[in-house]
């Protein structure tokens, strides 16, 4: 006697339903809603088949009609059929209303199952990442070129020095037309008074700029 190979896996047990039920199982396509207790009928029709177990067989169906297409197909008025395919019934819309329900948590528990999953396999590939690859925890710092040094007769903080035949100007010294030298940041520049207001003075730089500065900080050729 030739040893029955029992199904274990649901979509063995499905595939199995809808070969030998072909009028109410469906693999593809939109399926027709189920009679309601069709459980009842599936294990009569099924008692003496070794191939299913009634426990293999109400977990195969339960995932049958929890799937997604089928839950689509609920609709309220549809009619219910038998395993012959014969209408038994229709659907209510208490029905279609569970359906809905029921087909809204499974997307939103496979939602989170994706996101898990995607999550778990980015922390996968970052922790398998060579260590080349990962930026370093330091500070990268930039080489900077080597700062040079103030020539001969500069000073640290003046780039260009205070020429020995100047002295600091006052203001009754300068006037209108005049040729001086101000101090623009830490440099002299020479240039020539466009305009004099008590204290301070507008000069007009060699290189066109004209420049607001307090007298003090104008200079002018010593007198001999």
């Amino acid at each position: 006697m030739t040893e029955v190979t029992k199904l274990t896996k649901n979509k063995d047990v499905l595939a199995y339903l809808a070969e030998k039920f072909p009028q109410s199982f469906s693999l593809q396509g939109e399926p027709q809603p189920l009679k309601i207790g069709i459980f009842d009928d599936l294990a009569a029709r099924l008692a003496e088949d070794d191939k299913v177990s009634k426990t293999r067989l109400r977990t195969a169906l339960r995932h049958y009609t929890n799937s997604w297409r089928y839950l689509r197909a609920v609709k309220t008025g549809t009619p219910r059929i038998d395993l012959d395919g014969n209408a038994v019934g229709t659907v209510e819309a208490e029905h279609q209303q569970h359906a809905e329900e029921t087909l809204a948590q499974s997307k939103s528990v496979a939602a989170e199952r994706a996101a898990k999953r995607k999550q778990e396999e980015a922390s996968k590939k970052a922790s398998e990442a060579p260590a080349s690859a990962k930026p370093s925890p330091r500070t990268t710092t930039r080489k900077q070129p080597p700062k040079r040094g103030p020539g001969p007769g500069k000073s640290a903080r003046q780039q260009k020095p205070a020429k020995p035949d100047l002295e600091p100007a006052t203001g009754s010294q300068l006037k209108v037309g005049q040729k001086v030298h101000a101090r623009v940041g830490n440099s002299l520049i020479s240039g020539e008074i466009v305009e004099s207001d008590r204290n301070d003075v507008q000069v007009q730089l060699q290189n066109g700029l004209t420049v607001k500065v307090n007298t003090e900080a104008v200079f002018i050729a010593k007198q001999e």
